[in-house]
């Protein structure tokens, strides 16, 4: 069973990384676009950044100076504390993440390869695996 979950992470990673590629983004970038865009003031400290997605500092360090460099995001230390880098994404960043998200839906997310009643049945059985391991389930 684990190496069948693993093996189709792989899968689903490779059709990610095929649809994010010609935009010139991986996974874990698209992740910081994505939480920037669904952050009410579209900017957020870097280690909130990390904290959210569970990775560490250097890499989420890493990901926001390619996004930044690629024009999506910016970084400025804000007067009242300089000690907080504040990450905030671009309008060209909205755009790609947007057009990103688009791609996804269509090309992975939508046609995952299984059917609506087995896809709820898969999600279920997910579900009770990550409870039992302690993670956290949206209701």
């Amino acid at each position: 069973m684990v190496t069948s979950l693993v093996r189709v992470q792989q899968l689903f990673m490779e059709r990610i990384d095929a649809v994010l590629r010609p935009l010139e983004l991986t996974f874990a970038r698209y992740e910081v676009l994505m939480l920037l865009s669904f952050s009410s003031a579209g900017a957020m400290p870097m280690t909130r950044l990390g904290s959210l997605l569970q990775v560490h500092p250097t890499s989420v360090t890493s990901a926001v100076a390619r996004l930044e460099r690629q024009g999506f995001v910016q970084r400025a230390r804000p007067e009242a504390d300089r000690r907080v880098v504040l990450t905030s994404i671009t309008e060209t960043g909205h755009e790609i993440a947007q057009a990103a998200t688009r791609r996804l839906n269509a090309e992975v997310f939508e046609a995952p390869g299984l059917e609506g009643t087995d896809v709820e049945l898969l999600t279920g059985l997910l579900d009770q695996l990550r409870r039992s391991s302690g993670d956290t389930v949206s209701p």
